[in-house]
Parts: C-alpha cells; structure tokens; sequence
C-alpha cells in the first residue's frame, strides 16, 4: 500500500502556528515526528497531503492502492496491526474522526463514519497545541522501545558521567558524554548520534537528545524532555520540545513549550508555565480567534519556525508566538504575537519579508543549509496570510 498521511483540516486549524510550515504528521513528539513514527512502523516512506502551498516541498505520491492515515494520530501497535489488515474501501475512526483509509482515490473521500469500523482501543491524537506536550513522556517511552529493540547501545566510556539504571539509556554511535548525570529511573533517556552532553550537565528521563545537538556545561534536563536535531540547549528546560536546528542555549527556565525549527530564544529568557493563581491557563486558538482555555494549570511558550528572541526576554504563561518574529525589551510581551512582527512590550510593527529572509538565509547559512526558493515561497504565503 502507498502510504499517505493526511491533515485534517479541523486539526489542522488548531496546531498552528507550527502547521504554517509543515503538515500535521510532520510534528515531533517523543524521539521521531509522527511521519518518522509510522514509516518505522509500516516500514515505508509516506508523502503527505495538506495545503497546496505546502505541496512543492511535501508532495503527495499516488498510487492504485493508498493508505490514507490521519497525520494527528501516533501509532502503537495494536493500531498499527488493525490498519494492515484493512481491504480496499475498509476504513476505521474513532468517535466519527477518520483514522485511516484504503481506496484507489487519488483525493481523500468522503466517507461516512458509520459505514467505517469504529476503533474501540485509546488511540493518541495530536489535535491541540498542548497535546504536544502532554504526551511527550509517553512518546519518548514508545519511540525508545522502537528504536532500541535488538540494538546495543554504545557504551559510556567517560568515567566521570554516572548513570542511573543504565538499562534504559541508549547512546547512538559519536555520541560524547562529559561529566554528567544521567538519570533513567523515571523513564527512558536516548542521545542521538553526534550528540554531545557537556560537562555539568544533569538529565533526567524521559528524555531525548538529537543528533548532532548539544546540551550545554551545567544544563539541568528535566523529565519529559525532547530536544530535536542540531540543538543547542543549556539552563534549565521541562516538559518540553525543540523540533530541530533551534537555541535556547542560555540559562533561563522553559517549561511546559514548544519551539518549531530555526527558533532562537536570547541569553536568560524565561517563561512562565504556571499562572500565580493556579488557573487554568488560556491559549490563543488560530482556528477560533480568539483565546481557549486549555483546561491545564501549566502552559509555557509556543513558538513557530524562525522566530527569535532578544536577551532577558519574559514570557508570559501561555504565549503563542508565529512565524519569523523578532520579540525584545523589557517587560512582558503580550500573550499572542502574529506572525512577522518586530518588537516587544512598547509595541510591535510588521517585520519586513526582505529583511527576514537575509535573517533566515544567516542562520540557516551557520548549519550549511540552504533557504531554497520553496522556502521562501512557503514563508511569503505565511506573510500575506499574516499582512492581509
């Protein structure tokens, strides 16, 4: 079967301003992003099927016989094994949300959720920006399993670094660990290939490093933690994921967030997770306009691709920022940035496109990766989205 995963656009709404710039399923909670997770598991590369200008950089690939498979939801195995037994025309959902889909269509179709099986199991769907964080432990935990099983995991060589129930940590080949404290009592710890643990640093699990990223001297790691590929991550950091090629090497607490790719958060900056009067915290919602109660006491920063902030920069708790803006001064900024604005707690203005892009060329430049045309396509739609 060829394997499509595909956005729901009632989904899709609600996890921007880190949809911008990438489909549902191209997400990264636990080790992998939810595409990574279902190719492991049904040992084939998926093509994606979202807005068309999202399409030149993630193209859908058809064929006589596709999987479409609900971008927002993460395998397990019991789901997994249910999906491979579908016919062409079969299809399953859960509480009247299709889940996955066999037919010859070239288009996802209609399909009336009584004439599809209803899939009686838990099953975790990624269909708010909270999610994200919420079943992060989770995610670390499965992933691990997935990526671990009849492996051996490179030893630790450094006899200064201390692990605790080393059974449950897996260090990938060139990884580099000084002086540290590795505590997988609690869960699962795994440091990706090329990584680096600098001297002071402590962990506790779950946690995942990326490959080639940094935990810098005297970072304190907490639980629930993943830190995607060509990271530099330093202070103290909980409950929290970076999807890749983000900073937040500083000091300063991040709790309870999500950072997109290319994200840069200033020496010292803080966020706040937890309200002073212990409330439920209220998050801005793209799809509703306007602010949603999360149902949560801890909620910290989501922040989309490319956006950046100065030195002792404060968040407040539950701050949605989009994509490539500029955020600096004292005070708090307000709760809800758009994307491609410049400034801080005296005001903002719009960030111009030209200006961004030489930004976005410099950092991406620092990795030896280039801003192809179709990303600066893909972040021009997002501006006029954002200038209208």
């Amino acid at each position: 079967m060829n394997l499509i995963l595909f956005d729901d656009p009632s989904i899709r709404g609600n996890l921007l301003p880190l949809t911008f710039t990438r489909p549902v399923a191209e997400i990264r909670i636990g080790i992998l992003t939810i595409a990574e997770k279902w190719e492991r598991h049904l040992q084939t590369k998926p093509s994606f099927s979202s807005p068309e200008y999202l399409s030149k950089k993630f193209a859908k690939k058809v064929s006589s016989d596709n999987l479409w498979i609900n971008g927002a939801v993460c395998p397990d195995a019991k789901l997994v094994e249910t999906i491979k037994k579908l016919k062409p025309g079969d299809a399953i959902h859960k509480n009247s949300m299709i889940i996955a889909l066999r037919t010859n269509d070239h288009d996802l179709p209609e399909v009336i959720a009584g004439k599809a099986m209803d899939y009686l199991d838990e099953v975790v769907i990624i269909d708010k920006l909270w999610k994200i964080f919420q079943n992060n432990g989770n995610q670390i935990r499965a992933d691990f399993k997935l990526i671990t099983a009849n492996r051996k995991s490179a030893a630790i060589t450094d006899p200064h670094t201390h692990a605790y129930n080393p059974s449950e940590i897996f260090i990938e080949e060139g990884a580099v660990l000084h002086t540290a404290v590795l505590n997988a009592e609690g869960g699962p710890i795994y440091l990706g290939k090329n990584s680096q643990v600098q001297e002071g640093a402590i962990i506790r699990g779950p946690f995942s490093l990326g490959e080639g990223s940094i935990v810098n001297m005297g970072g304190k790691m907490r639980a629930d933690t993943t830190v995607g590929p060509f990271c530099k991550i330093g202070g103290e950091v909980s409950n929290s994921i970076l999807f890749g090629y983000a900073n937040k090497a500083h000091d300063g607490f991040l709790g309870n967030s999500v950072l997109g790719e290319w994200c840069n958060l200033g020496a010292d900056t803080n966020t706040s997770n937890l309200k002073n009067n212990y409330d439920h915290v209220r998050l801005w919602s793209y799809a509703k306009n306007a602010f949603v109660d999360t149902g949560l006491p801890f909620c910290g920063l989501i922040m989309g691709d490319h956006s950046k902030c100065g030195i002792n920069t404060m968040f407040n708790t539950g701050t949605v920022v989009g994509v490539s803006s500029n955020i600096f001064g004292s005070g708090y900024p307000r709760n809800f940035i758009p994307s491609f604005q410049w400034g801080g707690p005296a005001g903002f203005v719009a960030y111009q496109f030209e200006k961004a892009m030489e930004t976005a060329h410099r950092v991406m430049a620092r990795r030896n990766i280039s801003l192809t045309d179709v990303d600066r396509e893909i972040l021009k739609n997002i501006f006029e989205q954002a200038t209208k």
